[in-house]
């Protein structure tokens, strides 16, 4: 089966590429489709989800998977939530956002620095399919007070786990694939798909 990604970002696709790579199944990026990235309307990361994974499907007429994913911090009321990508800007890059949510929490102390990455994986057979394979997932942990590690993408060098004492950006992609928020989701959507394409 081939099924269009809709996402552009290359750390996703690396990501969810080397979870699935033991399917059944061909990813295409929607970037070697043509397709842009989706406007993202919803004010959840599920809705989000279901927005892209419909364009996608729609423009290619493919079954299409689609992430959502931000960071949250119940500090800031739930920020940079769906926002993460473009926190310090419609334009901005993650250095911009990092820099951006370092201080927002500047002299916040450690215990209400408690952050947690989510993730939310839409699969739609078509664009109009009324039961879309839905999973989602989180992953615990704290901002650090500056950047460290040169792995990851996005918030993963801010981003420290305790239990791995490391933050997400010096861990490998082997193992953030065990631990992180879109490894929980993948986990989740590989059993749901089990039961219907095994």
């Amino acid at each position: 089966m081939k099924i269009v990604v809709a996402s552009s970002n290359q750390g996703k696709l690396k990501e969810i590429d080397a979870y699935l790579s033991s399917f059944n199944i061909t990813l295409i990026p929607q970037t070697a489709l043509s397709i842009p990235d989706a406007d993202e309307t919803g004010l959840t990361f599920v809705e989000n989800a279901l927005i892209k994974a419909r364009q996608a499907a729609k423009l290619s007429g493919l079954p299409a998977l689609a992430d959502d994913s931000g960071i949250v911090v119940p500090y800031l009321k739930g920020a940079p939530g769906i926002y993460s990508a473009r926190y310090a800007g419609t334009h901005s890059d993650f250095s911009a956002n990092i820099n951006k949510l370092l201080l927002d929490l500047d002299k916040v102390p450690s215990p209400q620095r408690h952050a947690y990455f989510y993730c939310c994986l839409v699969f739609l057979k078509h664009e109009n399919d009324p039961c879309p394979i839905m999973a989602q997932g989180e992953w615990h942990g704290e901002i650090t007070n500056a950047p460290t590690g040169s792995d990851g993408f996005g918030y993963d060098p801010i981003f420290y786990v305790p239990t791995l004492s490391k933050t997400a950006a010096e861990l490998t992609l082997e193992e953030k694939n065990k631990f992180s928020h879109r490894a929980v989701a993948l986990k989740q959507f590989q059993l749901q798909w089990s039961k219907q394409y095994s």
